[in-house]
């Protein structure tokens, strides 16, 4: 994978040789930028299941009894969803 920037945005470019899904380390996660990048994380609140949005440094920014307004926050947020394996 290479990650690139292109108008103060973050790219990544998966590896033409390679058909696996990307992985990114937590240091090249955290390189991405806290203030760019976010992910999901599913977790459990008062014995239901939510979804946590995490900065890429780890810290905690939102939890939603939804995905889809996880994704969406997000977005509004000009954030980068990367997507955890």
């Amino acid at each position: 994978m290479r990650v690139t920037t292109q108008n103060g945005r973050v790219l990544l470019h998966n590896d033409p040789e390679s058909s696996a899904a990307p992985h990114l380390t937590t240091g090249e996660l955290r390189g991405l930028g806290m203030e760019s990048v976010a992910y999901i994380r599913t977790v459990e609140v008062e014995g239901e299941i939510a979804f946590a949005i995490h900065a890429a440094d780890g810290t905690s920014l939102a939890v939603t009894d939804d995905r889809e307004a996880a994704i969406n926050a997000i977005l509004q947020h000009e954030m980068m969803l990367v997507p955890l394996h």
